[in-house]
């Protein structure tokens, strides 16, 4: 009996360990909460260069600053919105390849492709004031009013200091708790990085502190099925604090257009 009453407390207090123990375990990190889904409303639609293969999109004081890219044909522009018609143009060098494009302060900043340069450039002049190395591909570029944030074509953002380009951080993005891969241009808006997925039809709302989409963009059907045979993929976002709008458009694209971001279901 003395025996039994001994087995009988260890096991007693084998159990209370293992209720306390599961006790002070943490609980399981919760799911994700889903991204809203949101669709364009189009509000009016202007004229684009088709020519132009749309890799960065700045709107400031009532016009557009637009990077191109490819090879032999990349630029900086000046963009008459209501028009499309190009104001100033500055061409790059035959073996630089434009991407995305950001405004500082009266600096834009364009990235390269796989160069790994960022040209500085005074937005008024369009004289070049600087250029930064950096590693890895350029994509994707915007200015959140305290550091440049920038994409690669993968599913990170990197942070970047405004004046000398300096990596200072970076963070995942994750869309329903997946990897958000393709990251494209991007324009800073009230907290916000607003990316276009590349070859998609899909804008990501994202949240850089955390780098989880809030919100996932339905952009399709804005050009009909011929103008779509002579373009290629959504690519181009733009914001204007004034009326509130965002203007997007696509490489090689003919036309631009001011939308707002409205729920799905509407």
């Amino acid at each position: 009996m003395e025996g039994e009453g001994r087995s009988g407390v260890v096991v007693a207090a084998i159990l209370a360990a293992l209720f306390l123990a599961a006790a002070a375990a943490p609980a399981p990190p919760a799911a994700p909460s889903p991204a809203a889904r949101l669709k364009v409303k189009v509000l009016a639609t202007h004229p684009h260069d088709p020519q132009a293969y749309t890799q960065g999109l700045v709107w400031d004081g009532g016009a557009l600053y637009e990077s191109a890219g490819l090879y032999g044909r990349s630029s900086l522009r000046r963009v008459a919105p209501a028009t499309g018609l190009v104001e100033r143009r500055i061409d790059l060098a035959p073996g630089f390849f434009a991407e995305g494009l950001a405004l500082v302060g009266k600096r834009l900043v364009q990235l390269t492709w796989q160069e790994g340069i960022a040209f500085a450039y005074d937005r008024d002049s369009f004289a070049r004031v600087g250029e930064f190395p950096y590693q890895g591909e350029g994509w994707g570029l915007c200015y959140d009013g305290r550091r440049l944030v920038m994409s690669d074509g993968s599913d990170r953002l990197s942070f970047h200091d405004p004046v000398t380009f300096a990596a200072v951080g970076g963070i995942g993005v994750t869309l329903d708790g997946m990897p958000a891969r393709a990251l494209n241009e991007l324009e800073c808006v009230g907290g916000f990085v607003y990316a276009n997925v590349y070859q998609t039809d899909r804008i990501l709302k994202i949240d850089p502190r955390s780098g989880r989409a809030v919100a996932e963009i339905d952009a399709s059907g804005l050009l009909s099925e011929t103008e779509r045979a002579a373009a290629e993929v959504l690519n181009g976002i733009a914001w204007d604090p004034r009326s509130r709008r965002f203007w997007i458009t696509g490489k090689l694209w003919p036309k631009m257009f001011e939308v707002e971001f409205v729920p799905a279901g509407k």
